[in-house]
């Protein structure tokens, strides 16, 4: 498996695909593998780089306290080790507040933005779901913890629907042979809590995609216009009807827009 000494870790990372790099940061306590459904649309066209944030998957675990400043040092030090100058970088939720530090660290570096369902500092309802979150990994079982994550991130709508797949979800959860440590969950639930670009976001030139739902209870849609007053020339797709899990529950959709903007974006084309 491919790792890369980075910024004091062995990082986990995968890649797959041609062309251009484009780097893909995941969410709040899952791995690059959650990316699967999205980079088998933009493999055909970029070489997907798809990382297991600190504290996930086969990438180290140390102990906090972690911050999205020192885990888009993590990024830049795998870029570093791949001799890779500049990249498309794409992030959701805690990986769009990752891909903003990267952008602010080292614009140089950057082709293009994508921010889904992110957020430049939290506010007192979002800090509230982070803390109970992380108090839930620490207290519950596994298929609870999982019931719990997914009344916040999906919509009763999806619940209605999709029953049968949330179920088989929080079984997975509850059978897995190397779980996250607690310790590794709760650092990153604090380094979602303390991001702040607040205030910094002005200064990011590239192009910039922002996506979310409207009816996001997790990160709700304010948080991603507020991105995008910040950076005047952002693009923000709305999805209606849809919930923090807008990438996922509006898959076609979703990668039909994410992959037109990043086409657009390619260092030969024309805009």
């Amino acid at each position: 498996m491919p790792f890369a000494r980075t910024n004091g870790i062995r990082l986990h990372y995968t890649e797959k695909g041609e062309g251009e790099p484009l780097v893909l940061l995941m969410g709040l306590g899952a791995d690059g593998s959650a990316w699967e459904e999205n980079a088998r649309a933009y493999e055909p066209h970029f070489r997907c780089i798809r990382i297991d944030n600190r504290g996930t998957g086969e990438s180290d675990k140390p102990e906090g306290p972690y911050t999205t400043k020192m885990m888009a040092a993590d990024a830049l030090g795998l870029l570093d080790a791949l001799g890779i100058r500049r990249a498309h970088f794409s992030g959701i939720s805690m990986g769009g507040a990752i891909a903003q530090e990267v952008a602010l660290a080292a614009p140089e570096r950057m082709l293009s933005l994508t921010l889904n369902c992110s957020w430049a500092s939290c506010d007192v309802y979002t800090r509230a779901i982070f803390e109970t979150l992380a108090a839930g990994y620490a207290a519950l079982a596994a298929d609870e913890f999982q019931k719990l994550l997914q009344l916040i991130i999906y919509t009763p709508a999806y619940h209605e629907h999709h029953d049968d797949l949330l179920e088989a979800a929080r079984r997975q959860a509850s059978s897995s042979a190397s779980p996250m440590p607690a310790h590794a969950f709760r650092a990153q639930c604090d380094a979602c809590v303390s991001h702040r670009t607040q205030g910094r976001l002005g200064a990011i030139g590239v192009p910039t995609l922002i996506t979310a739902g409207d009816r996001d209870i997790f990160t709700p849609l304010a948080l991603s216009q507020a991105i995008a007053e910040e950076i005047g020339h952002a693009e923000l797709a709305v999805f209606e009807g849809s919930g923090h899990t807008h990438h996922w529950d509006r898959l076609d959709d979703f990668n039909n827009r994410t992959l037109a903007f990043l086409l657009r974006h390619k260092e030969g084309s024309s805009r």
